[in-house]
């Protein structure tokens, strides 16, 4: 379909439509005092409604867990294990997350935890390429149980990704505590 029109200041707009088997793409080209300017051309994926798929960087769209991890020299140890959603797209993480805090229930736990390791390593995430990162506790007495650790991933830029991630399993916390830089696998 073609037309084209005449305003008022007798600039001329054409519009142009062309349409394939699934989907259309719209360009406007509007004429004002000989300057041209062109809008965004359609995407495939924007015209059927099917965008690109979400970040399995995005707190919504993965899941962790916290387990027990082989003790070290003076170190309880626990593995927070991240796995991507299906369907999420790849992304690319590095370092220790940001902001971690521990939680009881609805309680949060007063651990402020310092992070420890190389921090710019780059690290694939995303479905069938889980993460992990390491959750290092002295061993003494009086620490705390906690049953979630919440969080925020950083870009290889150490970049906050927005949003808070959690991971859930049982854990004892105390001064000292620190949090490890991401690393592939479970």
């Amino acid at each position: 379909m073609l037309g084209s029109y005449r305003t008022k200041k007798t600039t001329t707009v054409t519009r142009t439509l062309a349409a394939t088997g699934i989907a259309a793409a719209a360009i406007l080209t509007p004429l004002t005092a000989g300057v041209a300017t062109a809008a965004p051309v359609a995407t495939v994926a924007a015209a059927t409604g099917t965008d690109a798929a979400p970040s399995a960087c995005r707190p919504a769209n993965y899941r962790g867990t916290v387990s027990p991890d082989a003790a070290s020299s003076g170190h309880r140890h626990y593995r927070v294990t991240l796995v991507a959603a299906p369907g999420t797209s790849a992304c690319t993480l590095a370092g220790s997350p940001d902001g971690a805090a521990f939680w009881k229930g609805q309680t949060p736990i007063g651990v402020n935890p310092r992070t420890y390791g190389d921090q710019a390593v780059p690290v694939a995430f995303g479905p069938g390429a889980p993460v992990h990162f390491d959750i290092q506790v002295p061993n003494s007495a009086g620490g705390a149980t906690a049953g979630t650790v919440r969080f925020s991933l950083r870009a290889p830029d150490g970049a906050v990704i927005p949003g808070e991630g959690a991971a859930g399993g049982y854990m004892e916390v105390d001064a000292g505590t620190a949090i490890g830089p991401v690393r592939p696998g479970v």
